[in-house]
């Protein structure tokens, strides 16, 4: 979870009070046996006895800890996750994160793992695995060692801890289980995930510190655990490298299992992986099968007729799916087929290339396809060969059945990033035809709970301005603060006097001095006196299935500039509110204005999350507004600051 760094906001020194009952809750929720120590207190009569009830709460969260909200983004789709860390320091040692409490569920860290021995159930794994999962992948269910039997406390849920085969006294991982670990009977052959990751040595929890330090080395052994010795346990480890390890990255719910080659029960390959791997991870360079130029041509033809399928059930609803005529060669190759090449090994990489073809080049490539009636395509004047129109009703299309591709970020056996998929993923646009909503939503302020209280609503939700008004209506009601001379003005009362019209202004005095108010003038009042907020909603999502972000939503900024003296662009930025991708739109706005075009960062935006910037050559705002338009922009929403008009005198 957290492969990326937190943004952790300035510590606070939590109270004595407040350290102690997060002491006792993490006692309760652990269930921590703490029987028997009261009465040890009493007939030694020394709060500081080891096994006290202090001494446990002062192991769990030391005197010194601080505490802190932090944020960070998690996930391909980058969900924004916040919590508090705790922080603190053992004897010795030097501050580093001992808890971390999310959605209010505290998770402890591999640091408090080792000086509370037991606190979780302890579950094992080959130690190359532990690699894996020190990536961020999860663990699989046929990656558990020294079992069945597992622990008893390990069930779906809970939180455990894992250990390698050549440290299995030390906690080097912590997760959720996903399954009842404890009542696994065999696991080869199993398939699911075991551990949902949460944090493990080496991730930037364990790297923080106050004194920006690295984490400290892992202990060889750790007294206390309590693990089961096996004499099968060194053998087990030193074959672990004659054992095939299929992982996939925790951020795209992926994990790490085993399948021993060796074992006369095979493990079948797990849901999230693709049917083909496990025989491509076995062939090595000497057993690669050769493919004949047949061979190769059918993978490109179907690697195309994959391409169309895409776009055909991405874009359901629009007539030409997605897909912008005239389609240039480039696009088909980028787009259309390499995405959806089945390479798997170098020597399929090495194979599955368009010289090796039959055809050689895209333009007979593409020739063929008009052959075979899937495409019409026409030649342009400078001999490039460009698709006017894909018959997506064509037999061979309508037929088509997917199959297993590698994954956009899988590395090749060779140790190669597959760039090219990744490339035409980035060019891919899947925004035209969305349908955005901008939405405003207000948070009332403390101050306001007795208004929000008549209605049982609560200030800590969020509000759009038509659901304020019926409970500012519910409080006026309850209260009988309803005008006898006139329905339409509301009586003020003190809640209202102090909470809503508490401003010094004239304006305020005056209604003061009336005692009343229009009805509709306080119920604008009331939504100014709460925080704003906005979101973008995507199809149909609804403002629960966001995060609202402070303040007003930023419009799409179209900006006209001169520069070398008389040369106007275009630059257009703002798009990632509104899920667009740079890329593909000016690769659209290069072919529509007939212009030169980039894509750069947007200066002082953060490198970690960079704010990219379109530049247009020529004053383009009106094709850009006919290009956003298409992406479900409202007009409404583009700002347009021309600054090549020059200033009044």
């Amino acid at each position: 979870m957290f492969k990326k760094k937190p943004n952790i906001k300035p510590l606070a020194p939590i109270r004595s009070s407040d350290r102690r009952k997060i002491a006792d809750q993490i006692i309760a929720d652990f269930h921590i046996d703490t029987s028997g120590n009261d009465k040890e207190q009493q007939n030694q009569g020394d709060q500081n006895t080891a096994g006290s009830l202090s001494s446990i709460r002062t192991s769990i969260l030391p005197d010194n800890s601080q505490s802190g909200r932090f944020t960070t983004m998690v996930g391909p789709d980058q969900i924004q996750v916040d919590g508090t860390v705790y922080v603190g320091s053992h004897p010795g040692e030097e501050q580093r994160i001992l808890w971390v409490k999310v959605e209010d569920r505290l998770y402890p860290t591999v640091y408090t793992l080792w000086h509370n021995p037991g606190l979780v159930p302890l579950l094992h794994t080959p130690s190359m695995v532990v690699e894996k999962l020190r990536g961020g992948a999860d663990l699989m269910v046929p990656g558990l060692a020294r079992g069945p039997p597992f622990p008893t406390a390990a069930i779906k849920g809970s939180i455990v801890a894992v250990a390698g085969l050549d440290r299995p006294s030390v906690p080097l991982f912590v997760g959720v289980c996903e399954v009842d670990i404890n009542k696994l009977s065999n696991v080869q052959g199993q398939k699911g995930k075991a551990v949902r990751g949460f944090h493990w040595v080496g991730d930037e929890l364990w790297e923080w510190s106050t004194m920006g330090k690295q984490g400290p080395a892992v202990p060889e052994h750790i007294d206390g655990w309590d693990f089961r010795a096996s004499e099968d346990d060194h053998d087990l480890d030193d074959g672990v490298e004659q054992l095939n390890i299929a992982f996939e990255d925790h951020e795209d719910e992926g994990g790490v299992r085993l399948n021993d080659v060796e074992q006369s029960a095979p493990v079948e390959e797990e849901n999230v992986l693709h049917e083909d791997n496990q025989d491509h991870e076995k062939t090595n360079k000497d057993q690669e099968p050769s493919y004949t130029t047949k061979d190769i041509d059918e993978v490109f033809r179907q690697a195309f007729l994959y391409g169309v399928h895409h776009f055909k059930t991405k874009f359901p609803d629009d007539p030409k799916h997605g897909l912008d005529y005239p389609l240039t060669s480039s696009f088909v190759m980028s787009d259309l087929v390499l995405p959806y090449l089945p390479i798997f090994t170098p020597g399929q990489a090495a194979a599955f290339q368009l010289k090796k073809t039959s055809w050689k080049n895209i333009k007979k490539f593409i020739k063929q396809l008009d052959k075979e009636v899937l495409v019409k395509s026409k030649d342009r004047n400078g001999g490039e060969t460009v698709i006017l129109d894909v018959d997506f009703e064509d037999r061979a299309v309508s037929r088509f059945t997917p199959y297993k591709l590698p994954k956009k970020d899988q590395t090749s056996p060779s140790g190669e990033s597959q760039t090219k998929n990744l490339s035409a993923e980035q060019s891919r646009d899947d925004s035209i035809g969305q349908n955005l909503r901008r939405v405003v939503l207000y948070k009332p302020k403390d101050k306001q709970a007795p208004i929000f209280a008549a209605a049982n609503a609560s200030v800590k939700s969020t509000y759009s301005a038509s659901e304020i008004r019926p409970i500012v209506t519910a409080y006026i009601e309850k209260e009988s603060l309803v005008s006898p001379k006139n329905k339409r003005f509301v009586k003020l009362d003190p809640v209202l006097a102090n909470v809503v019209f508490d401003s010094p202004s004239t304006k305020d005095r005056e209604i003061l001095a009336k005692g009343e108010v229009a009805r509709d003038a306080l119920m604008d009042r009331v939504i100014e006196g709460c925080s704003p907020l906005w979101a973008v909603l995507q199809g149909e999502q609804t403002a629960q299935d966001v995060k609202p972000r402070v303040g007003s939503a930023p419009d799409v900024q179209i900006v006209l500039e001169t520069r070398s003296g008389n040369k106007t662009v275009t630059k257009l930025s703002g798009l990632e509110t509104y899920h667009i991708n740079p890329q593909p739109l000016a690769d659209e706005l290069q072919k529509s204005c007939a212009s030169s075009t980039s894509v750069s960062q947007v200066v002082g935006s953060s490198p970690k999350n960079p704010l990219m910037e379109v530049m247009v050559q020529g004053p383009q705002s009106q094709a850009v507004i006919k290009a956003l338009e298409k992406r479900g922009i409202n007009r409404q929403w583009i700002s347009i600051n021309d600054k090549t008009k020059g200033k009044k005198r």
